[in-house]
């Protein structure tokens, strides 16, 4: 059965496309079946992997709110192995209808149990408020990945995170994993992105993950052009990032089989 990681963060402008985008990629380059939900209203997960937003087509709203299984929302990317549910203008009403629908936080879990054991990796672009998608990706998820940029109000915001992620664990008897505290944007040249880094990694230990995603322009660009950076520029900086990250989280996923069968 796949694992399932809702990249979020109650912030805007930390990376949480970038790195859903750019982590599938990586993963899907490494030979796994990898789905990508782009769960965000704004619809940057769909752009950035270059489907055109198209309301007249199954997304994640008609998902979660009309008749159509998650399997017929599915799309085709260009890259081998990477299929995504694609967000567009519809999903902005979600929130408001899910209000009235019996069990609407696990509306998404219940749509995508079908999907598991289709792909190795599924990952939920989350936007960037604690609201019903939000809420709906936290429950579905089995572990979550929070990418965070280095800047002075960043520890601020990842408690609270953190505070949200102990209240779905209570509230849904759900067992929401941490995956990872990801340092994206990252300027080793400035004294406040290594100090914010050095906080984390004092705060929250082993849970930051080693690899620092660094600021680049070609990371920056590479979404207007529909591409990841694997193949708009795969020799970047970031193209590595990414790729250092893929391992990162397959060695973690090998660690905890290993764990699993030891019990």
């Amino acid at each position: 059965m796949g694992r399932v990681f809702a990249i979020t963060n109650q912030k805007g402008g930390v990376g949480k496309t970038t790195t859903a985008i750019n982590l599938a990629a990586s993963l899907a380059a490494s030979e796994f079946k990898v789905l990508v939900i782009d769960s965000d209203p704004q619809g940057n997960a769909t752009s950035g992997l270059g489907v055109e937003k198209r309301p007249d087509r199954p997304s994640l709203y008609h998902v979660l709110l009309g008749d159509v299984p998650a399997r017929d929302a599915v799309l085709p990317t260009e890259l081998e192995g990477l299929s995504l549910i694609p967000a567009d203008k519809n999903l902005v009403g979600a929130n408001l209808e899910l209000v009235e629908i019996p069990n609407r936080e696990y509306r998404l879990r219940e749509r995508i149990q079908e999907l598991r054991d289709d792909y190795r990796f599924v990952l939920i672009d989350c936007p960037p408020a604690l609201d019903l998608l939000t809420l709906n990706a936290l429950v579905a998820a089995d572990a979550v990945l929070v990418p965070i940029q280095c800047e002075f109000f960043a520890l601020e915001g990842i408690s609270e995170l953190m505070d949200t992620i102990s209240r779905v664990r209570e509230s849904f008897q759900h067992p929401l994993q941490v995956e990872g505290i990801l340092l994206t944007m990252f300027d080793d040249r400035t004294n406040l992105a290594r100090q914010v880094a050095n906080d984390l990694k004092e705060f929250f230990g082993d849970e930051v993950f080693k690899t620092v995603i660094p600021r680049s322009i070609r990371l920056a660009e590479a979404p207007s052009f529909g591409k990841p950076i694997l193949t708009y520029d795969p020799r970047s900086r970031g193209a590595e990032s990414y790729i250092k990250l893929a391992k990162e989280i397959l060695d973690h996923e090998q660690n905890r089989q290993s764990a699993q069968s030891a019990r």
